[in-house]
């Protein structure tokens, strides 16, 4: 007879197996992870390519121009679009490390967390900017993913996301300077609202694990008693 409280391994299966079998699933979320952040520097290379070769004109004409009314959709254009090489060369990197970790613990969350990174960091942009001003490059979804990162293990309480949020923590505090005013030419209303959309999005997305079931209370049944009147 099955006691409560028994192992609950798949049944066949010895816990060999099982530990096998969890460590294919992290493989298999790791393989996709790379390749969707593969897939997404490759569309933002590409563009970037036929950017230049354009004199980088995209950029101007689908950048979030603060104020316009009319530039509100390239909120959705701006993030792949920048303003030369080394636009795009200094944001590439982290882009790919921070996106892959984000990705790793579900591609379907990921791209939730992306879109909410991508509006309240254009919208941010589009508000605080300095009227007329057109903003584009990825950097802004850059310090969601890292907002994101940092306090997602927190969120849904894993041990090693929350030492990998410390350890990037630690490893880029050197971006925090751009996320306040005082570098030229740098959009830090993108990066500061994308950092905030990226926090926002730890908890908003967060794993919601089922609350325990209150336990069965046994029903007793008194007595008849016998009863007077006065």
């Amino acid at each position: 007879m099955a006691k409560e409280g028994a192992d609950r391994r798949k049944p066949g299966y010895s816990p060999a197996v099982v530990e096998q079998m969890s460590a294919e699933a992290v493989l298999a979320e790791a393989r996709r992870a790379f390749w969707v952040m593969v897939t997404a520097l490759g569309l933002i290379w590409g563009i970037q390519v036929v950017n230049a070769l354009l004199g980088y004109s995209l950029s101007y004409q689908f950048g979030v121009q603060a104020w316009n009314p009319l530039s509100l959709p390239e909120v959705f254009t701006a993030p792949f679009l920048h303003y030369g090489w080394d636009h795009i060369e200094g944001n590439s990197g982290p882009l790919f490390i921070f996106g892959f970790l984000a990705a790793f613990r579900g591609v379907r969350k990921f791209v939730s967390v992306t879109v909410l990174i991508i509006v309240v960091s254009g919208l941010g942009a589009w508000l605080t900017s300095q009227p007329g001003s057109v903003t584009a490059g990825a950097s802004g979804v850059v310090f969601g993913y890292f907002g994101y990162i940092m306090v997602r293990g927190v969120f849904d309480r894993h041990g090693i996301d929350i030492v990998i949020g410390l350890v990037m923590a630690l490893s880029f505090a050197y971006q925090f300077s751009v996320i306040v005013p005082g570098t030229p030419g740098v959009s830090w209303q993108g990066h500061l609202f994308g950092f905030i959309a990226g926090i926002a999005g730890g908890w908003v997305f967060r794993e919601r694990r089922a609350k325990p079931a209150a336990p069965a209370t046994s029903s007793v049944t008194l007595p008849d008693l016998p009863t007077t009147s006065l």
